[in-house]
């Protein structure tokens, strides 16, 4: 799905960086950011084992961390300047082990409101030349302005 959005934030990328290099969840996992243009983020997280199950694939709740971060930034790298996001809902489905070297996750806008923005992201292990979607999560965003305590 290819949407195009204009970000009301003409420093959409920087407000998305600072924001996201705040986030000690994504430091302690080691997910770094790639990508971000208005309505899409990349990230990349390398395998871990501290962070699997007892088969050895990734955790579920890590892989969640990762595609919910993706969601947030998508929908946030086009909400206005004053802004700040936060999750209200997500459904994630597991679709294969998460196990590779590293893993992608990418974030996408699928239809976005003035506080309501709805998104999808996907997770695909990566072995060698091998990329595997693995996870699949739709989220919900919202807009959050003037509120105390939350802030970009």
């Amino acid at each position: 799905m290819t949407n195009v959005f204009v970000p009301e934030d003409e420093n959409y990328k920087e407000k998305v960086e600072k924001s996201f290099d705040r986030q000690q969840a994504m430091k302690t996992i080691g997910i770094a950011l790639e990508e971000v243009v208005p309505g899409r983020v990349v990230l990349t997280m390398p395998y871990n084992q501290a962070y699997t199950q007892q088969h050895g694939f990734v955790h579920a709740g890590i892989l969640s961390t990762a595609l919910d971060s993706a969601c947030g930034y998508a929908a946030f790298s086009f909400m206005p300047e004053e802004s700040a996001v936060l999750s209200i809902e997500y459904k994630v489905n597991l679709l294969a082990p998460a196990k590779g070297e590293k893993f992608i996750i990418t974030g996408q806008v699928l239809k976005a409101g003035k506080t309501v923005t709805v998104c999808q992201a996907e997770a695909h292990a990566v072995k060698g030349k091998e990329k595997k979607l693995v996870a699949q999560m739709t989220g919900t965003m919202m807009t959050v302005i003037g509120r105390r305590g939350i802030h970009q």
